[in-house]
């Protein structure tokens, strides 16, 4: 009797995952546990594996009141068509990967902006709390982790005191990310007239459907004006490493002018969907107060969006390089997609090299994303271990004319997970930079030889080929 009701449970939850239609191998990873371990299968199912965009539980309609920034938005971008009068003929040869962000997720193209990279978190911190020092009129800040230590309470005390100056402040910070975060952290900053959310609290069984799908961006806005994005949360260990780690390796941007509107934009949208409440007025959309040209456009992706834009751009510039492809990424666990696409860029003679730290914080993690490195040394890629600490920086850098700096990871959970934000650069100049600080990191790594990676134990292989079956959940 008993096995016939467990079998009635399991029977739902395998009937729901067949009907998906989903990648059939993340399909088989959740049949065999439901099977194996049918009652912590149908756990884990109701908590990680329900495909959100399909249920479109986060739905961009709740919040189409945010269409009114996004109409805001476009009288400060450029018609793509309309770079031939000031783009080269490299930057011209990128426009596919402009309408295709256009078309998968409305990223506006901007043209009047200044972008400064930020390498480690001395840097990016420094310029962080300058800027915020500096505003006048209002801070939106949307942060995966913000941490109760040295560097999370220097920049509270800053929100704090601009709030009491009658500066706007808002932040959004992700529950699970952020789990640490108690009263006594949070409460002098609701007195001092700081507003604030967490995104989805998992606290009841209402939420269970939720806690996979985390909010991972690092958005900060200034005055409508200044804008922070890339891989730095605000913790000391991005600041001063992590033991057992050392150094911690890591890139963030601050952009100037209108693609800071499109990280605003994201905010704004952010907070509706926390608070109901919808930000507007011409003070958060200023015009950009000087002519510089560096093409940017800002993507999303998350559960909420019909599709894994982040994803398909990096897809689609990897398919599509002639010359180079240089990643930078701590996780990777790429869809098969992805790894096509960089084998056969490799066998077709485009140089491809790729960074990772040689220890991950995770044994998952860690087995499964060695797991592919054979298969990428075979078709001719060049895979290197950082070796001077950890590298968290995720980047993408194709054929010396575009780069990507954001949130999101080459891997899964970044792709169809959790709700990412990239800065998607259209310069050279730009990605000579990129580059350079790419070529001092492979300088600081050792590079993964073939002959010797295919002799390493059977133990390790045994690992790495125990820990992939995951890969899809993860």
């Amino acid at each position: 009797m008993a096995y016939g009701i467990v079998a009635l449970i399991v029977a739902f939850p395998l009937i729901v995952i067949l009907l998906e239609n989903r990648n059939p191998i993340k399909s088989l990873s959740w049949i065999m546990i439901l099977v194996l371990v049918p009652l912590v299968g149908i756990i884990l199912y109701l908590y990680f594996g329900r495909n959100l965009r399909k249920e479109k539980i986060f739905t961009k309609k709740e919040i189409s009141d945010a269409e009114s920034a996004r109409l805001l938005m476009d009288t400060h971008g450029i018609e793509i068509e309309e770079i031939s009068s000031i783009a080269t003929e490299l930057i011209k040869s990128k426009k596919h990967l402009m309408k295709l962000l256009f078309n998968n997720s409305r990223a506006t193209l901007t043209q009047k902006n200044r972008v400064k990279i930020l390498n480690n978190g001395a840097e990016t911190f420094d310029c962080i709390i300058e800027d915020l020092r500096q505003s006048i009129h209002h801070i939106h800040l949307e942060y995966y982790i913000i941490e109760d230590d040295e560097i999370g309470n220097r920049i509270r005390e800053i929100l704090m005191d601009k709030a009491k100056e009658g500066i706007k402040v808002r932040v959004i910070f992700d529950d699970v990310g952020s789990w640490g975060l108690r009263d006594k952290f949070l409460n002098p900053m609701r007195e001092a007239g700081i507003e604030f959310y967490s995104f989805m609290p998992v606290k009841t069984y209402r939420f269970a459907n939720k806690i996979n799908y985390r909010n991972h961006r690092k958005i900060i806005v200034i005055d409508g004006l200044v804008g922070f994005v890339g891989g730095l949360n605000i913790a000391d260990r991005y600041l001063k490493g992590r033991d057992g780690k050392g150094f911690w390796r890591d890139t963030h941007l601050k952009i100037v002018g209108d693609a800071v509107l499109s990280l605003q934009v994201i905010f704004i949208t952010d907070w509706y969907f926390m608070s109901t409440e919808m930000i507007n007025g011409e003070v958060y959309f200023p015009e950009t107060p000087f002519d510089e040209n560096h093409l940017v456009q800002i993507a999303t992706s998350g559960p909420d969006s019909d599709w894994s834009s982040i994803m398909q751009t990096f897809f689609s510039a990897i398919a599509t390089a002639k010359d180079c492809v240089y990643i930078s990424t701590p996780y990777f666990l790429p869809n098969e997609g992805i790894l096509v696409a960089l084998r056969t860029v490799a066998l077709s003679g485009v140089d491809v090299k790729i960074i990772l730290p040689e220890k991950n914080d995770s044994f998952l993690t860690n087995w499964s994303s060695r797991s592919y490195i054979q298969n990428l040394l075979e078709a001719g890629i060049e895979v290197y271990f950082y070796q001077k600490g950890y590298t968290h920086s995720k980047l993408l850098m194709v054929d010396k004319v575009f780069a990507t700096v954001g949130t999101a990871n080459m891997d899964i959970r970044s792709f169809d997970q959790n709700f990412e934000v990239n800065a998607l650069l259209y310069d050279e100049e730009l990605t000579a930079e990129l580059n350079k600080a790419f070529f001092q990191d492979l300088a600081n790594s050792v590079q993964v030889k073939l002959d010797v990676f295919s002799q390493r134990s059977l133990i390790h292989k045994f690992k790495e080929s125990f820990a992939r079956l995951f890969s899809p959940l993860l």
